[in-house]
């Protein structure tokens, strides 16, 4: 059994992600193996929301160089969710910009 702490796990913050907010779109970063099912009822659960959609997307890790080494940042899974109209705003991203 996932708990929805485990299926969602950080917020996305950045410009653009904070543009989507306008239209009731929220970005988080979600564990790699939570399909979209699980992610709508997680975000309902945690965040008491209703969830119109969720789009997601694997984000492969980005090649960095430290002088004479590289290597890979992690990859990730990313999580576009849309809220339906009645709903109410995500509390957490209301106070950061």
């Amino acid at each position: 059994m996932k708990f929805a702490q485990d299926i969602i796990l950080k917020p996305v913050v950045t410009e653009e992600s904070m543009l989507g907010t306008a239209m009731k779109k929220y970005t988080f970063i979600v564990d790699k193996r939570a399909n979209k099912i699980e992610i709508a009822k997680a975000c309902e659960e945690l965040f008491d929301v209703e969830v119109l959609s969720v789009n997601t997307m694997n984000v492969r890790g980005h090649l960095r160089r430290y002088g004479r080494f590289e290597g890979y940042k992690p990859s990730y899974k990313k999580a576009v969710v849309t809220l339906t109209e009645g709903s109410k705003t995500i509390e957490f991203f209301d106070g950061m910009f």
